[in-house]
């Protein structure tokens, strides 16, 4: 009897712990639901709107002409997406090649590894806006450091306003992101750098393998997953990117630095039409996508 009695309370025990997961996870699911997904759904809802906070008068659906007219007669569509694209591979290759070597140099002993490892780091934490302004003063042409240091070398002539010129601009902003990101690639490279085991480079020595052929055959496929990962979320995150080029320079000088976030921040926030800035986020969501997906079937991510 007493057997009949207790099993079903040990039933409902277990159908509670089973449920007790999902119960602690609701918070975490509401959370994303009201800070993600709702807002992506306001962005492809808008997308087939007319909707221009300026004239509210004129909201109405406008079903796919924000899409025909992104693709038929935006002239700025294909020049702000070229910028994205010298902007996106110039910053994730570049900043993979030196976070790449610096982590090498980090993962060596040495006095200070830890301070070194902290100071790499600081670019990093700075804010946004904070590296925008530092960049800006260096940059600047009447007491900016890069101009002093150009003159006292000889270099230049006179001083040069490297964030009002169209030879210049795209470069100036390139090398500011590279400082701020490099970091990001050190430190997830290092962590992987740190967990691979050292027996494979000592049985690679005594097979006579050198340090460049221990790199290419065991460094690099231990590190394959990080790289992937890194470079495609740094992909996501630069194509995103407005705040740094933001500042510096508005796009600017002559739209030269006008990448298409920038482009649809100007056209959603300053031009006051979310349905365009909308359709235009969309065809940013579907372009990452496509990327995404091309980028880990090529790289074999999950043979890996």
């Amino acid at each position: 009897m007493e057997t009949e009695v207790t099993l079903p309370k040990v039933q409902k025990k277990k159908k509670k712990l089973q449920k007790a997961p999902y119960l602690l996870l609701l918070p975490t699911l509401v959370m994303i639901t009201a800070l993600l997904f709702f807002p992506m759904a306001r962005i492809f809802y808008y997308s087939f709107q007319n909707y221009d906070i300026s004239a509210p008068f004129y909201d109405s659906f406008a079903g796919f002409d924000n899409f025909v007219k992104i693709f038929t007669e935006d002239a700025y569509f294909i020049p702000s997406l070229i910028n994205s694209l010298k902007w996106v591979v110039s910053q994730v290759v570049l900043q993979l090649g030196f976070g790449m070597g610096i982590a090498l140099i980090l993962n060596k002993k040495f006095k200070f590894r830890g301070l070194t490892r902290g100071f790499v780091f600081v670019p990093w934490a700075i804010s946004g806006v904070l590296t925008s302004v530092m960049w800006s003063l260096m940059y600047n042409e009447h007491m900016g450091v890069f101009n002093d240091i150009l003159m006292n070398l000889g270099l230049i002539n006179e001083p040069q306003a490297f964030l009002a010129s169209t030879n210049s601009a795209f470069i100036a902003v390139v090398v500011a992101e590279l400082w701020r990101g490099i970091p990001f690639f050190a430190v997830t490279i290092l962590a992987s750098l740190q967990s691979i085991p050292e027996e494979l480079y000592e049985a690679a020595a005594m097979d006579g393998s050198n340090r460049w052929t221990s790199f290419i055959n065991i460094t690099l496929p231990q590190l394959k997953r990080t790289i992937v990962l890194t470079t495609l979320l740094r992909t996501v995150w630069e194509f995103n990117n407005v705040d740094l080029m933001y500042n510096l320079t508005n796009g600017g000088p002559a739209n030269s630095t006008m990448t298409y976030a920038m482009y649809i921040a100007k056209t959603a926030v300053h031009g006051s039409d979310f349905g365009y800035g909308s359709a235009l986020t969309v065809v940013a969501f579907l372009i990452l996508t496509i990327i995404a997906l091309v980028y880990l079937k090529i790289s074999k991510f999950e043979e890996a």
